[in-house]
C-alpha cells in the first residue's frame, strides 16, 4: 500500500528562513489562528501555473482549517517557486516549495467520509510516524490520479463505501487506500490533462522526476 509523505529540505537561504519564522504557528494555536484567518480570507479558487498549462482548483469550505492554511501560504508567496518533486504515474503527483518541511506546525485532521480520494482530489500530505491523529503538513500537497476499480476490486470496497461512492471509483477512479488517513480539501476543476502529462515524465527510482517540474500558485 502506498503512502503519502513530505520530505525535509536540508538547507535554505537566510531570507527564506526569516519568512518561515514569521509564518510559523505554535501548535496549540493552529486551529484558532487558521479559523480567524479563514474568516478574513474567504477565497475558494486557485490556479497552479506550469510550463505545460494551468491547473484550476476549488477549495472546500467544509475543510475550513486546510482551506485557510492553503490560502495563507499562497498569499505569503510560499508557492511562488514551487515544484512537483514526487510523481507516481498511476497514483498521484506531490508538490510543495523549494524549502519544503520548514514549518513545524501541523494542520488538524479534517478527514471526512464524504470527501474521497477520487480522481482529481486535492489533499495534504503528512508523515505517518509519530502522527497518530493524521494531522497534515502545513505546505506539502498532492493531486490524485489513481485508477478505476472494476469487478472484484469493487467487491473488496463494497463494505466500506455506499453504492454512490463505489460508482465514483468505478467511473472516474481514485486512490481509496488513502481515505480516512489524509485530508482532502479541494479538487481540480480544470487541467487534469496537465496532471496526466506529468504522470508520464521519466523518474529516478520510483518517484523523483529527472527534471524539476516548476509551478507557481495564485488565488483567483
Amino acid at each position: 500500500m502506498r503512502s503519502v509523505f513530505f520530505s525535509v529540505g536540508i538547507c535554505c537561504l537566510l531570507l527564506t528562513a526569516c519568512q518561515n519564522q514569521n509564518l510559523e504557528i505554535p501548535q496549540n494555536q493552529v486551529a484558532q489562528v487558521l479559523t480567524e484567518y479563514g474568516k478574513e480570507n474567504p477565497e475558494t479558487e486557485a490556479v497552479i501555473h506550469t510550463n505545460k498549462g494551468d491547473i484550476h482548483l476549488r477549495l472546500f469550505t467544509e475543510t475550513p482549517l486546510h482551506r485557510a492554511n492553503f490560502v495563507r501560504m499562497i498569499k505569503a508567496g510560499h508557492y511562488k517557486q514551487g515544484h512537483f518533486y514526487r510523481i507516481i504515474g498511476s497514483f498521484m503527483v506531490q508538490g510543495g516549495s523549494e524549502f519544503e518541511g520548514k514549518y513545524r506546525y501541523l494542520v488538524p485532521n479534517e478527514v471526512s467520509p464524504e470527501r474521497l480520494h477520487k480522481y482529481g482530489a486535492l489533499a495534504m500530505a503528512h508523515y505517518d510516524e509519530g502522527n497518530p491523529e493524521n494531522n497534515s503538513s502545513a505546505t506539502e500537497f498532492y493531486i490524485v490520479r489513481g485508477r478505476r476499480f472494476l469487478n472484484e476490486d469493487l467487491t473488496d470496497l463494497a463494505g466500506k463505501y455506499p453504492p454512490e461512492q463505489l460508482k465514483i471509483f468505478e467511473t472516474i477512479g481514485g486512490a481509496p487506500n488513502l481515505d480516512g488517513k489524509y485530508t482532502v480539501f479541494g479538487e481540480v476543476t480544470k487541467g487534469m490533462d496537465i496532471i496526466e502529462k506529468f504522470s508520464e515524465v521519466r523518474t529516478r527510482g520510483e518517484d523523483e522526476p529527472e527534471q524539476k517540474i516548476r509551478f507557481s500558485l495564485e488565488l483567483k
